[in-house]
Parts: C-alpha cells; sequence; structure tokens
C-alpha cells in the first residue's frame, strides 16, 4: 500500500538477492563483465560459473541499483554472450553488505 510522490526514498534499503543466468554465458567473459557492471554500480557479492553451464552468484546493494545489475543481467551481458534468461530468488532486505566486494568465484 501507501500513497504516491516520495516512493523513491522509501526503497533506498539495502536488498540481496541471488541470481542464475542461462544461455551461452560461459566463456564469453561474463563473469569478469558482471564484476565491472557490478563495481560500477557500487555493489558486492560474488559471480561463479556453474557445472551445467549457468552463471550464479548474488547481488548486493541498494535497491535501485540492484534493480539496474538485474536488468544488465537479463538483457546485456557481456558482448559474445547470449542470454537466454535470468531467475532471481531469495530477495531480502538485509541491515548491512554481507560481502566486502564483488568477487569472481572459481
Amino acid at each position: 500500500g501507501g500513497g504516491g510522490g516520495a516512493a523513491m526514498a522509501a526503497d533506498e534499503g539495502l536488498v540481496s538477492v541471488d541470481y542464475e543466468v542461462f544461455g551461452k554465458v560461459q566463456g564469453v567473459f561474463f563473469r569478469k563483465y558482471t564484476q565491472g557492471e557490478a563495481k560500477r554500480l557500487g555493489l558486492v557479492g560474488w559471480v561463479q560459473n556453474t557445472s551445467h553451464g549457468t552463471v550464479q552468484g548474488q547481488i548486493q546493494g541498494p535497491t535501485a541499483r540492484v534493480r539496474e545489475l538485474q536488468e544488465w543481467l537479463r538483457k546485456i551481458g557481456s558482448p559474445q554472450s547470449r542470454i537466454s534468461r535470468a531467475e532471481f530468488s531469495n530477495e531480502k532486505k538485509i541491515k548491512a553488505l554481507e560481502h566486502k566486494e564483488f568477487q569472481i568465484l572459481k
């Protein structure tokens, strides 16, 4: 619920969300570009390849910035990638960031 106008301020809390990206996303520098984009947006978390050909990870940061990276993961990715879909789960509000930076995990 709630009224109009100043909705932005209320949305400025921190959130954490898990993601998995499907398509041609391995061997195309997807992790490196994701890390770069996350750092540009000031987000923390991690990214890694899975054994079944997807890329997964977690993003944490201000809601609006997390939304930007979600959109990026859905539509853009690295130049050589072909994203079929991105799934997001376990979204929750957090009091403080649980990671110091955005890491590429092996």
